[in-house]
């Protein structure tokens, strides 16, 4: 890889006018500023939607005096909203564009945000805790917003370094919330009562600071606004064929194939057998116009949302996203019980590495899928490699659970393995999607999406009623990982006869 490709401008595939290297130091350019502010947008979106759980440890807890029961419902209903939230933000990514939708979400979720201050018992805590989590449906657009810029070689790159830098927020509001509650009572005086409220104006205003900028300073889609993205045309190489299961960029120049033999169709190899029409040939414009997504009937969303391969792509995503949303609810108190010496500052600061590893690890499943599908041109391989990482996080999760370590070094270090096979397997995930019902793509990424909140639930309904025993809890969602991933394993990646994905 060559360094100067974050930041000079990328080549682009003249058939679908996507990117085909990723430029992330370079925001002048429309590609890095989508790359940009999806990255943004969504680290923001996850931040302000995970800044309750560093201060509620022992401040929000104490203030409201609450329960560890009503902690344990705040946490649950703040992923029910984005469940329910993500489900409908995939078909209006598909009607209105994923910019707009991203933008719209941030602002809803803005303004809970602004009221979080309002909160006096575990009752409104809980609502607005419900709604703020409108927040985690931003992760919808930022995905299908980044799979219309980038091209097929680099889109798990893309996708996994936005996610994994945004899912990073989660880690940074351990660090930034207490920071800033700290500073206002030692540096301005305030209360504990009063600092925590006043705290959560920094979300609010980084929140609106952000969606103001995708609104004036981005594009829908490379060619322009969502309502033209049909009018593409891949002019320069009209009349062309290719393969189905080839890359679009895999077009034969001079009626020749990439060895500089005569092109025809007796002399054609198929990429992917798993790709049911890879037995026929069609028009590059039939594979770039299957590649745009469309506003799908209510048949086809039906017929999409209950696919095999849905399911093969929101079950792992229910184990990986939902164990990482439902842990990361709990770390600091996990590290707080058994490491009470460490406060609730010094808890919530190793609680944070959990999250902030997904800077490093959602984006290596990411590239590690795109490294695979480029060398086997395989999407079966992607799948393969999702059922190993996300076979291995539950293997991590049973290790922590037997050990429960009560030594810092060997508890890190566990947390951190499980970080790396959790994170990659949500990177993995969504390398794997562009290839699946491309011309929905919304609707898939929010059923995905979906899905993920739909395990956080499951998993901190469990947290719920098991107390403190935290240990315990995460052996449970190990052993649900593995079986879950292993029951998927079998699910052929590309829906028989589907053309575009390959």
């Amino acid at each position: 890889m060559q360094l100067s490709l974050l930041w000079k401008a990328p080549a682009i595939n003249p058939a679908n006018h996507k990117a085909q290297s990723i430029p992330v130091l370079n925001p002048f350019n429309k590609y890095g500023r989508t790359f940009y502010f999806s990255t943004l947008g969504f680290m923001i979106a996850f931040l302000s939607w995970y800044a309750f759980p560093p201060l509620m440890t022992k401040t929000i807890k104490k203030d409201l005096h609450l329960s560890q029961a009503e902690v344990a419902n705040s946490n649950v209903l703040a992923l029910t909203a984005t469940l329910v939230v993500r489900l409908f933000i995939g078909p209006l990514c598909d009607r209105y564009g994923p910019r707009l939708c991203f933008a719209g979400t941030l602002l809803a979720g803005a303004i809970p945000t602004f009221l979080a201050g309002t909160a006096d018992n575990a009752a409104s805590l809980i609502t607005i805790r419900f709604f703020v989590g409108i927040l985690g449906a931003t992760f919808v657009p930022c995905q299908v917003w980044s799979t219309g810029f980038f091209d097929k070689n680099v889109v798990g790159t893309a996708n996994g370094l936005m996610a994994g830098i945004g899912n990073a927020g989660g880690g940074i509001t351990y660090f930034l919330m207490p920071a800033v509650f700290d500073s206002l009572v030692r540096d301005r005086g305030m209360t504990p009562h009063k600092a925590w409220r006043v705290a959560f104006m920094v979300p609010f205003i980084l929140i609106v600071a952000t969606a103001l900028g995708m609104i004036f300073l981005c594009e829908d889609t490379p060619t322009g606004a969502w309502a033209d993205r049909h009018n593409i045309t891949a002019h320069t190489i009209e009349g062309k064929i290719v393969d189905a299961t080839g890359h679009i960029g895999d077009v034969p120049t001079a009626d020749k194939d990439s060895k500089n033999a005569p092109y025809n169709e007796k002399d054609k190899k198929t990429r992917d057998p798993e790709n049911a029409s890879s037995s026929a040939s069609v028009d590059l414009e039939t594979i770039v116009q299957s590649e745009i997504i469309q506003t799908p009937t209510m048949r086809e969303a039906i017929g999409v949302i209950f696919s095999l391969q849905s399911l093969m792509l929101a079950a792992p995503y229910a184990c990986s996203f939902g164990g990482e949303l439902a842990i990361n609810s709990i770390l600091g108190s996990y590290y707080y019980k058994n490491f009470p010496y460490l406060g609730q500052t010094g808890s919530g600061r190793w609680a944070a590495m959990f999250g902030l590893l997904n800077v490093f690890f959602r984006p290596a499943g990411g590239i590690i899928s795109d490294i695979i599908y480029n060398h086997t041109g395989s999407v079966a391989a992607k799948k393969f490699w999702l059922v190993f990482v996300g076979c291995m996080q539950g293997v991590f999760c049973l290790a922590i659970g037997l050990v429960n370590a009560h030594n810092e070094a060997t508890m890190f270090g566990l947390v951190a393995g499980l970080a790396f096979f959790m994170d990659a397997s949500n990177g993995a995930n969504f390398a794997l999607v562009p290839h699946v019902h491309p011309f929905a793509n919304g609707i898939l990424s929010g059923v995905v999406g979906a899905f993920g909140n739909l395990g956080g639930v499951i998993f901190s309904i469990i947290f719920r009623y098991h107390g403190t025993r935290y240990d315990k809890v995460i052996i449970i969602i190990g052993g649900i990982c593995i079986g879950i991933n292993l029951a998927i394993s079998w699910i052929r990646p590309i829906p028989k006869g589907q053309i575009g994905g390959r």
